[in-house]
């Protein structure tokens, strides 16, 4: 049997003991625990010895866990401060109202109805109150722990390795412990001294160890795929602020001041205003009784104040209309790749932050089925030949659908949603051509390309799974065109 010398050494130092860890081979060997443990990764593939691999887990709380220990998790403090039932709009002024209310609602220990937040009484201690006493404990809670950022764990591998009954056998019979050279001099070479070295063998068998290369992480790397494919299908990229008035996110959009969308539990409002813009007097009469349109607009009454005030921005819809006000003659063909925020509880399918494309076509003769072609080819360009299209309803275009492309698997998936602008959008602003708009959901499609099930892992620092991505994908030149 052909062995290198370090794996006769190791042999050798390990006959006595029977079973070793390998710190204590490596000062014995004079050399590291590392190497000792590549050893033994060999003799093990030829049944000489065994390697035997434990990994011991152990958790802390972070900081913030640990102030939570003392004084309770945030949606527990939260149902403390109030009685029985409390508005949400005052409610939402506790500090710690952004992460109590999504886990009271998830826990069921309150219902919410008609603006008002009433206790259910079930409130029993959770799992994960019960382990953020006793860590110990383990189960679903610490799980919870783990996935909130209140606790950590830390994992430590220990080998040890331990000499088989073959291993043993060829010890017996001797091992020839004579050096080997594993790399050759410019001089042996010339001279002809290597013919009389004893070589060290290599395996072509073995392979080497894995390199990791520095790479983009892999949804910023699909995020700038699909922001050549729409430059490459001839559009501009438009940028905007994350902080935007409710009139450009919502009024300007022809949704109506008490809309559901517009409530506290769906938007992060913000103290400041920003004042509407000239020419506000439009969209206001829009609203109010369709201006100088067919539309019979919404009726009621329409607030100045709310419109003047500041949310982080729901869509990047809000960036497209504000475009298009700035450039109401054709043609105009825009997108938007960019964050947009909701007061979403967070699970793996669920953030309240998340990217969304945007994009508009406005010129002289563009029609629905124009849509429909410029959303087949973009999916077609991102690798999903089978799209298809479903009627749906929003509150800012007319007629609209809901793209699906087949996952394998999986079936047909909804992926965003898309029409034509309503006239109640564009008519405000001296628009008079159709406006072809969607919005699609960019971490949806990158779970789909990605094969992920847990939304969060394409915001982690998760350099190991970051390692095990390919850093190649198939560019556009090679998936052809239409």
């Amino acid at each position: 049997m052909d062995l290198s010398l370090n794996e006769k050494r190791l042999l050798k130092v390990l006959e006595p003991l029977k079973k070793a860890d390998p710190a204590t081979l490596a000062a014995r060997m004079e050399t590291s625990g590392e190497s000792v443990i590549q050893f033994a990764m060999l003799l093990e593939g030829r049944g000489l010895c065994r390697v035997e691999k434990q990994v011991d887990t152990t958790y802390s709380l972070t900081d913030e866990g640990a102030r939570y220990a003392r004084e309770g998790l945030p949606e527990r403090q939260l149902l403390q401060s109030f009685g029985d039932r409390i508005p949400m709009s005052e409610l939402t002024r506790h500090p710690l109202s952004r992460i109590g209310i999504g886990q009271m609602r998830k826990k069921g220990w309150v219902a919410i109805r008609d603006g008002m937040v009433e206790k259910t009484g079930n409130d029993a201690p959770g799992e994960e109150e019960l382990a953020l006493r006793d860590l110990s404990r383990g189960g679903a809670g610490l799980g919870e722990l783990l996935k909130r950022g209140l606790v950590t764990d830390h994992q430590e591998t220990s080998y040890l390795i331990a000499l088989t009954t073959e291993g043993e056998t060829l010890v017996k019979r001797g091992l020839d412990l004579e050096a080997e050279v594993g790399t050759l001099s410019r001089e042996q070479i010339i001279t002809g001294t290597w013919k009389d070295l004893r070589l060290r063998r290599y395996s072509l068998g073995t392979l080497p160890k894995r390199i990791y290369p520095g790479k983009v992480h892999p949804y910023q790397r699909l995020i700038g795929e699909m922001r050549n494919v729409l430059l490459y299908m001839g559009f501009t990229e438009i940028y905007g602020d994350i902080v935007q008035s409710a009139f450009w996110n919502f009024d300007a959009l022809f949704q109506p001041q008490d809309h559901p969308a517009r409530e506290m539990q769906d938007t992060f409002y913000l103290k400041e205003t920003i004042q509407v813009p000239p020419g506000f007097e439009r969209v206001r009469d829009m609203h109010l009784h369709g201006g100088t349109t067919s539309s019979t607009g919404w009726g009621g009454q329409w607030s100045r104040e709310k419109a003047e005030q500041c949310v982080l921005r729901t869509h990047t819809t809000s960036l497209s209309i504000q475009h298009l006000a700035a450039h109401p003659e054709p043609p105009v063909k825009a997108f938007c790749i960019n964050r947009v925020y909701r007061r979403e509880a967070i699970d793996p399918t669920h953030l309240p932050e998340f990217e969304q494309l945007e994009g508009i076509v406005m010129d002289e003769g563009v029609s629905f089925r124009h849509l429909l072609g410029y959303l087949k080819e973009f999916y077609f360009r991102m690798g999903f030949a089978d799209v298809r299209f479903r009627p749906a309803y929003f509150p800012y275009t007319e007629p609209s659908v809901e793209p699906e492309v087949f996952v394998p698997g999986l079936g047909w998936v909804e992926m965003g949603g898309a029409g034509i602008f309503r006239e109640e959008v564009t008519a405000p602003w001296g628009i008079h051509h159709p406006v072809l708009a969607w919005g699609l959901g960019v971490s949806r499609m990158a779970m789909l390309r990605l094969g992920l099930k847990d939304l969060r892992l394409l915001y982690k620092s998760d350099i190991e799974w970051v390692k095990e991505m390919p850093s190649w994908q198939q560019g556009l030149e090679n998936r052809g065109g239409r």
